[in-house]
């Protein structure tokens, strides 16, 4: 089914909630453009927000209708009725499907989306003779809940479908066999974050990330408050799209608030410590920016943020404040040494090059020749 001009890949990214998912996609399709520069690569979001970082001149970008989480952690479908959101974002996909006819299709996190929207557009893909991959981030949830997930109807013919599951993590961290007893063909590649460029600028920043969602609210509020230690020059508050709702007032001359960027790497090179949420993309941003971060991981709707916080803290990366954590609770971390030892995340088993190795997978998948491996 390979174009002449190169492999055709479809990336799928479930939900509008957060920002995650669709980040990594962003970051796979990057991935592929530099291994195989021919590609024709499409990805498929729920995110409504017309955002930089999504828009690259060379990916194109198919809009679904949002699917977003209630305060109980209940999907819902932005306004409207769910039954008639999924029934919609189905149609749709398969028409992105049709169009595309692609040989390769990355679905991220639920393998037949958040309520079943997937199947009918993967099941053509699938005759058509694509090959269809689940991208799992490296923690889901707690093992018991992952368990009774797995075993559920939003998983049924899973098996059937996949060709390969990728595992964007390590099972040094998180081993999704044996915790989750996910039985299917699993290949960790390490975790998918960018490299960040070398900066000769100073590092005098106190980085405050609030993620993509509403419940950054109390970790913006937290930092903004932040008296300056010895060394810090100014606070950057960074805001997600929904955290932006509930934006702290800008009291001290020494806070500087901006909306979601592309990335935080190049902020993290200034920075000479970060508090943040434990969400996948911001807390591996930091550790790949050489920083040792104070994380206030959310505890629900579910609790992989506390998970991935309390074993990078058991690895020595990090350290962890429960959301009752006082400013002065994290100005005195602040006061301990926020940068991690050359090598650090390598002695951990830590790999940072997960883009390039899922990609090289998804190419072979393909039946395309990569080139430029990282």
């Amino acid at each position: 089914m390979t174009s002449p001009a190169g492999p055709r890949v479809l990336l799928v990214s479930h939900d509008g909630y957060g920002l995650g998912h669709a980040r990594r996609n962003v970051r796979l399709a990057a991935a592929v453009h530099r291994r195989a520069p021919g590609a024709d690569v499409t990805v498929v979001t729920g995110i409504s927000s017309r955002l930089g970082w999504l828009e690259d001149g060379l990916t194109t970008i198919e809009r679904v209708p949002s699917v977003t989480k209630g305060a109980s952690g209940h999907r819902e479908g932005a306004g409207r009725p769910l039954a008639e959101v999924l029934a919609e974002r189905s149609q749709r996909f398969a028409a992105v499907v049709e169009q595309v006819r692609p040989d390769v299709v990355v679905v991220d996190r639920h393998p037949f989306g958040v309520g079943g929207e997937w199947r009918r557009g993967l099941r053509l893909a699938k005759r058509a003779g694509a090959a269809v991959v689940l991208g799992l981030r490296d923690v889901l949830d707690d093992p018991a809940t992952v368990r009774r997930e797995l075993a559920g109807p939003d998983w049924d013919g899973a098996a059937d479908l996949l060709d390969q599951v990728l595992v964007y993590g390590t099972p040094l961290l998180c081993d999704h066999q044996n915790e989750y007893g996910l039985d299917l063909p699993l290949t960790y590649c390490g975790v998918v974050v960018d490299t960040p460029r070398p900066s000769r600028s100073r590092r005098d920043l106190l980085l405050v990330c609030s993620g993509g969602g509403a419940d950054g609210r109390a970790v913006g509020e937290l930092g903004a408050h932040l008296t300056l230690t010895p060394g810090l020059r100014e606070t950057v508050l960074v805001m997600g799209p929904a955290a932006a709702q509930g934006r702290p007032t800008d009291s001290q001359a020494h806070v500087r608030v901006v909306a979601s960027v592309p990335d935080c790497g190049e902020l993290y090179v200034r920075a000479a410590a970060c508090l943040q949420m434990a969400g996948y993309n911001s807390t591996y941003e930091a550790l790949a920016a050489g920083l040792r971060p104070i994380l206030v991981p959310r505890v629900q709707p579910r609790r992989e943020q506390v998970i991935r916080a309390t074993r990078l803290a058991h690895l020595g990366l990090a350290d962890v404040l429960d959301g009752d954590a006082t400013v002065s609770d994290v100005e005195w971390m602040l006061r301990q040494p926020r940068r991690l030892a050359p090598g650090a995340l390598r002695r951990a088993g830590i790999r940072t090059n997960g883009a390039d190795v899922a990609v090289g997978h998804l190419l072979s998948l393909a039946g395309a020749v990569a080139v430029g491996v990282a």
